[in-house]
């Protein structure tokens, strides 16, 4: 589990599914009792104290919504789901089919991008033409790669995740090719490093957990 502050207060802390419900009773033995309520999308515990945790629902909506909260959320939260995952950065891109935290299906790809900065006596706006035409050829090739390993999973996907650079896969988001998996598009974006297939396995980690917002008890 991690955490990091939140904006308007409070952590966002991240909690694995499989350690949902264990961390739900650590939060009502430092806190106390609490009340539960929320809706297909946020479930809202008040603590005795006065703290409140916001459990963000995964891969929303949760149906049916409502009592009793906790457990309903616990099971959606642990379904094993069938995800597509694209990774996209200027040097390289990911694309994956994961049946819980299974890869199934995957293709990685790198292509040279040069630099910021021109070398070698090149003029500025050449370099900077060659630099254009370099990230083209990555984004086609991505798109492509994306298109070729999730489309045959198309009916059976839950979801799909995107993930990298968010300017790289921006400048995507228009490719025709992408619209019928940008209809699956679900939160959160994972900003990761070059997309190898390293960083492509571990990305269920990141799309699995619950998001929960934390905030303590004042004074």
């Amino acid at each position: 589990m991690s955490a990091r502050p939140a904006r308007g207060g409070g952590r966002w802390v991240t909690v694995p599914p499989e350690r949902l419900h264990p961390w739900i009773d650590g939060f009502a033995a430092r806190h106390g009792p609490f009340s539960a309520s929320g809706d297909e999308r946020v479930v809202r515990l008040q603590a005795g104290d006065g703290a409140v945790a916001e459990l963000h629902v995964p891969f929303p909506p949760m149906t049916p919504p409502g009592p009793p909260h906790v457990t309903r959320l616990v099971a959606h939260a642990g379904r094993e789901r069938r995800v597509g995952v694209f990774l996209v950065r200027l040097g390289g891109y990911a694309a994956g089919v994961f049946h819980g935290g299974t890869l199934v299906a995957s293709k990685v790809g790198s292509r040279l991008v040069q630099g910021r900065t021109a070398a070698g006596g090149w003029s500025q706006q050449r370099f900077a033409r060659r630099r254009r035409n370099q990230a083209a050829q990555v984004f086609d090739d991505a798109v492509g790669t994306a298109v070729r390993v999730l489309t045959p999973y198309l009916g059976e996907l839950d979801a799909v995740v995107l993930g990298g650079d968010r300017r790289a896969m921006d400048a995507l988001r228009p490719d025709r090719r992408l619209a019928p998996l940008l209809a699956l598009e679900a939160e959160p974006f994972l900003v990761v490093p070059d997309p190898r297939l390293a960083v492509l396995r571990d990305t269920p980690a990141l799309f699995r957990a619950v998001r929960v917002r934390v905030i303590d008890p004042s004074g």
